[in-house]
């Protein structure tokens, strides 16, 4: 969970640049299988929808080495309002 949701924040800040206090308002994932205990879990990443407040993305998560993904992740990020 740690990797989906360090890899979803450094898509949201490169995305919209340095934010303080975005933070993460919720976190699913379903696992799908076992990953190799002696491989690296490799996270890809993507923003599904940048609104004014709200970021949601996906992390699919491979075990190295493997074809299929081990996790599925959707999470949902708070950025805060900027008032101009």
């Amino acid at each position: 969970m740690a990797v989906a949701d360090v890899a979803l924040y450094v898509a949201i800040l490169g995305e919209i640049g340095l934010v303080p206090l975005a933070v993460t308002t919720s976190l699913n994932i379903n696992f799908l299988r076992k990953p190799s205990s002696d491989r690296d879990i490799i996270g890809r990443c993507s923003l599904l929808k940048i609104g004014k407040s709200l970021v949601v993305g996906e992390v699919f998560l491979y075990s190295e080495g493997l074809a299929e993904p081990v996790a599925h992740v959707v999470a949902t990020y708070s950025v805060p309002v900027s008032k101009s």
